[in-house]
């Protein structure tokens, strides 16, 4: 007996779940046509340096000339109205994958990849106004949250703030590691309101604390209640961000620094880090070959934000007089405007080292695996850098970690003690 043939059913159409959104899209296309034309221009570069070393007319830019060169215009050419192709195309698809009812939240992985991308790119995502970058805000429980707003339920202001801000590359989600949250913990022990700070690192950290300063005069005018204590709790770069937002904000008279109490420094590079100075010789032996110098264009990726960590660039007069030296080994130079910690604040700093005791080689070199000791410190050996931070305001951790000083329990200890004292800033050390 035949059995009847049956028709077979087509399976609902199911999207897969993904993290970005429509218009990433149109952002990434963007980016991947910009890579691939500096892709074009550095093997161009190296082209140009091998005829050169067969006697071929020198010629400007580091560009080829006759047939070749002709080839890589042609190259470029094709590859910039892909992109303006691709572009076009995209910017009629995106409103119909848009969803105008869709609520406008991020997924964790989207907000940690868009967080490390502005980290090494964001100064240029900013630049090209892309959808990729990220914006400064303040944020609470992982939600955006604007001065002037109403806090959300459950959330009622108190005098006192805590603000944490996060490091390069990071984004607020992540203070949270391992199933412990400084400023959660703090917050709920203290009594105090908790605020976290979203950034694009990838900025120079001058205009960053620019922005924070702004942020911090409105916050400041318009909280529910009278503010009377505010603390910053930092981590790595962004602490070199609440520094500089306190300069800014001395220079703009306002009101926000005198309401300043705390400052918690985490692996803050107060002086640098020698792994972007590591970069940065690289680059430099690069370039001392034409052979090598086209790559050096790829060496150069590295954001302002990733630049400034060379030395500690917290004011714009450091980043702007470093680049007007010359391209040599000279530009190495620490070429910082003093700026010493600021007055009338209680300023604290944690310092790690993988190491289980100090050494020569951690207070310089290693510390915990980032940030040297020294640099953590804020101990310099020129005295008009060395940020004299009282001796009971520093504290060493062993066999731990950059990332690691997020979750131990002896920071949390130590920043609670710190923290919980009502006594006025201590005397720096002679």
């Amino acid at each position: 007996m035949t059995r009847p043939r049956t028709t077979p059913q087509l399976a609902p159409l199911r999207l897969a779940k993904t993290h970005l959104k429509p218009t990433d899209l149109r952002a990434i296309a963007q980016l991947a046509t910009q890579a691939t034309l500096g892709l074009v221009d550095v093997t161009e570069g190296v082209h140009h340096s091998v005829l050169r070393s067969l006697g071929a007319t020198r010629h400007p830019g580091g560009r080829t000339a006759g047939l070749t060169g002709l080839v890589y215009r042609g190259v470029r050419g094709i590859t910039g109205l892909v992109g303006q192709g691709l572009d076009g195309a995209l910017a009629t698809v995106v409103p119909w994958l848009s969803n105008p009812d869709a609520p406008d939240t991020d997924s964790a992985e989207r907000t940690q990849v868009l967080a490390a991308l502005n980290g090494v790119l964001g100064d240029r995502l900013q630049a090209q106004h892309s959808s990729l970058a990220l914006d400064m805000g303040f944020r609470i429980n992982g939600q955006p949250w604007q001065p002037g707003q109403p806090p959300p339920p459950g959330n009622a202001p108190t005098p006192h703030v805590l603000l944490t801000i996060h490091g390069l590359c990071m984004t607020d989600g992540q203070w949270c590691r391992q199933g412990h949250d400084h400023g959660a913990w703090l917050a709920d022990a203290l009594g105090c309101t908790r605020l976290n700070l979203r950034y694009n690192t990838g900025l120079h950290i001058s205009d960053n604390g620019a922005q924070l300063a702004d942020c911090l005069e409105r916050l400041v005018t318009s909280w529910p209640v009278p503010l009377t204590r505010l603390s910053l709790l930092t981590h790595s770069m962004g602490g070199l961000v609440a520094r500089s937002a306190h300069a800014a904000g001395t220079r703009a008279g306002h009101t926000w620094p005198q309401r300043l109490k705390d400052l918690v420094f985490l692996g803050t590079p107060h002086h640098g880090s020698p792994l972007e100075r590591a970069g940065h010789g690289v680059d430099l032996l690069l370039g001392a070959s034409r052979f090598t110098a086209p790559f050096v264009r790829l060496g150069q990726v590295r954001s302002a934000g990733i630049t400034d960590l060379r030395h500690g660039h917290v004011l714009p007069d450091d980043w702007q007089a470093q680049a007007r030296q010359p391209r040599a080994l000279g530009r190495m130079s620490d070429t910082r405007v003093p700026l010493p910690l600021p007055d009338g604040v209680n300023c604290y700093a944690v310092a790690a080292t993988l190491a289980g005791q100090r050494s020569l080689l951690a207070d310089r070199l290693t510390g915990d695996g980032l940030v040297p000791l020294n640099s953590a410190l804020g101990a310099h050996d020129d005295p008009r850098h060395h940020l004299r931070l009282p001796r009971g305001h520093q504290r060493v951790v062993y066999r731990t970690g950059h990332l690691a000083l997020l979750s131990s329990a002896t920071v949390a200890q130590q920043l609670l003690a710190w923290l919980s004292s009502d006594t006025g800033p201590a005397a720096a050390p002679p």
